[in-house]
């Protein structure tokens, strides 16, 4: 007997619904065929194995030595391909990484994403900064992140895809005694000869430094120096109250305790935010995380850029180089 290199399910299926029937107008009804295209298939398997599986009279069938000896096997390997197909269709949750608690915008996102498909299981994570987590992304431990993907190196960003989510306004964090914490919102240049912290020395969060230090290149602001790299909400607060300098932030991200959020505006800085995922990825979750994100900056007009915005040249290359619409 010579054995072939592959078999087709459908006509171990045949031989197995068959051997169970032993009649084949009862298996064809089962299997929903033609006795014909049935009869068909059990002799192509039977020439396929070399062997004889039934012994078929006007009144009879019965299984041969032959069929005896292989049906076990026919019924574990269809029973490896149903278990193959049942784990296909529960998906493994998809592993979000949101950065930090504290921003808004992305957990709305994974919100909306929650609701839409309330079958799949979205997971979040939070590892603070885009660069970081790119190189997880790569790595297939996460699945997709929120972050400014213009501030990635090229050969990172030759890896990943994205989708432009939000120009996201920035803010500042001043402590409540600060000279300017009384405005409603500040203006870049009253920010002159501030130091202000933006995570100088946190390699996890290169790019919204970079981003940052673009931003106070002419206004006069420094670029605090960096800090102790603190790993947690609670120690984020301890570290920057203890500095006592201003945070660059976003609109979207609260206040710490000790602090009050303002606006920056003249001009209204902006953070592109994009939701990256790693370059062909599958998974029925992120789907739904993309529809999730392109409903959301539609209805809250999140991709449109105020008149007195400000973006590096870089980003608004890259974020108008991918429409929302391509989900």
């Amino acid at each position: 007997m010579s054995a072939p290199a592959h078999l087709e399910p459908r006509l171990l299926r045949a031989f197995v619904t068959v051997a169970e029937e032993l009649h084949f107008t009862r298996a064809a009804a089962r299997l929903y065929v033609a006795q014909q295209a049935l009869s068909r298939d059990v002799r192509r398997l039977e020439r396929d194995l070399g062997c004889e599986l039934f012994v078929r009279s006007t009144r009879r069938v019965t299984l041969t030595a032959d069929g005896e000896r292989l049906l076990p096997y026919a019924r574990a390997a269809l029973q490896a391909q149903d278990d193959l197909l049942t784990a296909a269709r529960r998906s493994r949750p998809l592993l979000v990484d949101l950065n930090s608690p504290g921003l808004g915008t992305h957990r709305e996102v994974l919100h909306r994403a929650r609701e839409r498909a309330p079958g799949l299981e979205l997971m979040a994570r939070y590892e603070s900064g885009l660069t970081w987590a790119a190189g997880e992304l790569l790595a297939g431990r996460l699945d997709a992140t929120f972050g400014r993907f213009a501030g990635l190196v090229p050969s990172v960003r030759a890896g990943l895809d994205q989708q432009p989510v939000r120009y996201e306004p920035m803010a500042v964090l001043l402590p409540e005694n600060h000279a300017l914490a009384g405005l409603p919102e500040v203006p870049l240049a009253a920010l002159a000869g501030e130091t202000v912290y933006a995570g100088a020395g946190n390699t996890r969060t290169e790019e919204w430094t970079d981003l940052a230090r673009r931003l106070f290149d002419g206004w006069g602001i420094t670029l605090a120096p960096p800090v102790p790299l603190a790993v947690g909400e609670e120690e984020f607060q301890r570290v920057t109250a203890r500095a006592g300098r201003p945070v660059l932030a976003v609109v979207s991200f609260p206040p710490l305790p000790g602090t009050v959020s303002r606006p920056l505006v003249e001009p209204v800085p902006l953070s592109p935010v994009s939701l990256v995922w790693r370059k062909g990825m599958i998974h029925p979750a992120l789907v739904e995380l993309r529809r999730s994100a392109a409903e959301l900056a539609a209805e809250r007009g999140w991709l449109e850029r105020p008149v007195d915005g400000w973006l590096p040249g870089l980003d608004a290359d890259v974020m108008g180089a991918h429409p929302m619409s391509r989900c």
